[in-house]
């Protein structure tokens, strides 16, 4: 219900001839304040707005992971075929007057004249100078908590990692150079 109020006032108009009292009544209605608030009305909506958008996002995550164990389940095994390693060919040198066999994987058949074999060692093969490297860098305390990783390929040590200090860098690459049987280095830690 409305809320009223009522004023009245009593005025008293004289004129020459006369002298006379009127009342003047106002009345002021005050319409009723049952209900919300703008911002109450405001915060109800912006809450229902944010929660229609997290259900909204939970179902497409759900729909998205329900895609992802489909994918999952649907792939085909992948099957891996090792090849055997291949071994370096034997040279077999023979008299001048016939050129030279290379036989892979097979020593060369003794004909009429002396067979040699020969093999050519630079130094170390890859896999003692890798060991080398890896000692090296794990044995040094200051080296050992980096995780620097060294690969050898032909004597040649690849670097990767990451360190704190330029200095550091050309620390580790020093220490590699160090050990017999690196030819090269390519040092690709980054300073980080």
């Amino acid at each position: 219900m409305a809320e009223q109020q009522a004023e009245s006032r009593r005025v008293v108009v004289e004129t020459p001839t006369t002298r006379r009292e009127e009342v003047h009544s106002e009345a002021t209605r005050y319409p009723e304040r049952n209900g919300i608030s703008g911002a109450a009305l405001a915060a109800i909506v912006v809450g229902v707005i944010a929660l229609a958008a997290i259900i909204i996002l939970f179902a497409l995550n759900r729909q998205d992971t329900a895609n992802e164990n489909l994918a999952t389940t649907q792939q085909q095994p992948t099957t891996i075929v090792q090849q055997p390693a291949q071994q370096p060919p034997i040279i077999v040198q023979q008299p001048a007057a016939q050129p030279p066999v290379i036989i892979n994987g097979q020593t060369a058949p003794a004909t009429g004249g002396t067979t040699t074999t020969t093999t050519t060692s630079s130094g170390p093969d890859d896999a003692t100078v890798q060991a080398a490297v890896d000692k090296r860098l794990s044995d040094d305390p200051m080296f050992s908590s980096l995780g620097i990783i060294a690969s050898v390929v032909n004597g040649k040590a690849t670097l990767t990692g990451t360190v704190k200090t330029e200095n550091l860098k050309t620390q580790i690459e020093r220490a590699v150079w160090k050990i017999k049987g690196v030819k090269e280095i390519d040092n690709q830690i980054t300073i980080g």
